[in-house]
């Protein structure tokens, strides 16, 4: 201990013994700093370093998951945020809940019952992860300090959940401000047997409104212990619609837990689903008298006492995106999607999930959530934000392009952004030239669609059909009748990224 004090008076370097290993500082990387010291083999310049934030709140040690995502990692202190208005969409919420105080900024019930009373309880667990009072000295950190909750109850006394009811919350929160919808809820997806599959369009219209608005939604892929089989291999809707990202869930030691769905196109990123601590309704924990935590799950029924499911993983996610967009206000929603799963942690064997592999899968998507590097990879610039979206559909929902000539510069997802729609209005006789860059890192397939196309699949009778496999090749097409063609640039590789198209139109 002499030793380290005399060496450390000017100290800036470190020198490492490995008989055992101890670590003494010294002034300077050179011989004079190693004589007299037994056993040194090297030694090394410190690099600064710093503590990261800690909330004040006393259950913070218990929630596991605010470490696992490096929730916090990132300041000192929380910088001065902008708000960010979150939907929930839900089962209500404890609206008297001390954790919730000033956190609500808007509620309405689209079902039976005020939306500030939560007889379920899944809501008031969902919102308390995202928005609990954060260093208030007081029961659990909320993971998004910026975030400003907008509830909107959707579910009944019975637990079901009208799509109506679903859509006029997803207008309600989107007219009152929402830049993140979260949805904790979902219909079973199953696209080899239509007589069990949810899918409604009147939900993917609601969504894909609230994605035009610049809003976005992130869902959960679904529990498959409410699924027809376990494990269940298709993520649930509207975790499966275009632009949403779905979440699954992970365990303590990293592994996809049974219950989590899996989906090799709809799971984007997982985030820690099992044996988590939030808020709870104060009159539902009551009946535990004995219970000293009221107001929290650790107080509520069996099944929240140590809760799991994909429906709390998602909020998580949401609670990252909220601060990248109180971080950065002018983020798009496929920018915020683009930041989370790239910077998440991929999930492999190594970091203890033993059915995944390298790289994106079905299990866990493109990893688990990071949001320390979420923030990191925003400081960079990345990413580029797509100025045509969403254009994913046909009719009027897709992106006009006038003129005789225009160059595209955009950006394909295949997993949340597979088609790029573009109208494109055509007289008879008259011929369209699409040209696409053999640079670019995506090299989408190029369909022409007849005049008239509403829905744009493989079931819908194309014009022409070419995939673009190399430089020089190009789409060309002379209309028959005059009309507004469709345009489809169609992601066909299991990549994302830019893409370049030159579309012209000569007599």
């Amino acid at each position: 201990m002499a030793l380290a004090k005399r060496l450390s008076a000017r100290g800036a370097t470190r020198i490492v013994d490995l008989r055992p290993i101890r670590a003494l500082t010294v002034s300077a990387p050179d011989a004079d700093a190693l004589r007299g010291v037994p056993g040194a083999l090297y030694v090394e310049r410190l690099r600064s370093r710093r503590p990261s934030y800690v909330p004040n709140d006393p259950f913070f040690a218990r929630q596991w998951y605010a470490t696992q995502n490096r929730a916090f990692d990132t300041w000192l202190e929380p910088p001065p945020f902008a708000s960010v208005r979150v939907a929930v969409i839900d089962s209500g919420i404890d609206g008297s809940h001390p954790e919730f105080r000033g956190r609500i900024a808007a509620s309405k019930s689209f079902v039976e019952g005020p939306a500030t009373v939560d007889t379920q309880g899944h809501g008031t667990f969902v919102a308390g992860l995202i928005a609990a009072g954060t260093n208030d000295g007081l029961g659990i950190a909320g993971l998004a300090p910026p975030a400003e909750l907008l509830i909107a109850k959707v579910v009944g006394p019975q637990r079901s959940i009208p799509v109506e009811a679903e859509v006029k919350a997803i207008r309600w929160a989107v007219a009152n401000g929402a830049r993140i919808i979260n949805m904790s809820l979902g219909g079973p997806r199953d696209p080899l047997k239509p007589s069990r599959d949810t899918y409604s369009k009147l939900e993917a219209d609601a969504v894909a409104y609230a994605v035009s608005k610049g809003v976005l939604v992130v869902a959960a892929v679904g529990n498959s212990d409410q699924s027809p089989a376990q494990p269940w291999p298709y993520a649930s809707w509207p975790a499966a619609l275009p632009h949403v990202v779905g979440v699954s869930a992970l365990g303590r030691s990293g592994g996809s837990p049974g219950f989590s769905n899996r989906d090799a196109q709809f799971n984007d990123i997982a985030a820690p689903g099992e044996d988590l601590l939030s808020t709870f309704p104060r009159q539902l924990t009551s009946v535990f008298l004995d219970c000293a935590e009221q107001g929290y799950s650790s107080c509520g029924p069996q099944e929240f006492r140590a809760a799991e499911g994909t429906s709390f993983a998602a909020p998580q996610v949401t609670a990252a995106a909220a601060v990248l967009l109180a971080t950065s206000p002018g983020l798009k929603p496929d920018q915020v999607t683009a930041l989370l799963v790239g910077s998440a942690v991929d999930s492999t064997p190594a970091n203890g999930c033993s059915l995944c592999h390298p790289g994106r899968d079905r299990y866990t998507g493109f990893g688990r959530l990071d949001q320390a590097a979420a923030l990191g990879l925003l400081a960079t610039g990345f990413p580029p934000a797509d100025r045509y979206e969403p254009n994913d559909g046909g009719g009027t929902s897709a992106y006009t392009l006038y003129g005789g000539r225009r160059r595209v510069e955009a950006t394909l997802d295949y997993w949340n952004d597979r088609d790029d729609v573009y109208r494109v209005y055509l007289r008879a006789g008259e011929r369209l030239v699409v040209t696409a860059d053999a640079g670019a890192f995506v090299r989408p397939a190029l369909v022409v669609w007849r005049p008239g196309t509403l829905t744009v699949d493989t079931g819908s009778p194309a014009v022409r059909r070419l995939a673009v496999r190399g430089a020089g090749i190009a789409l060309g097409y002379r209309a028959r009748t005059s009309g507004w063609y469709l345009l489809d640039v169609r992601a066909t590789k299991s990549v994302s990224g830019r893409y370049r198209l030159t579309v012209s139109r000569a007599p």
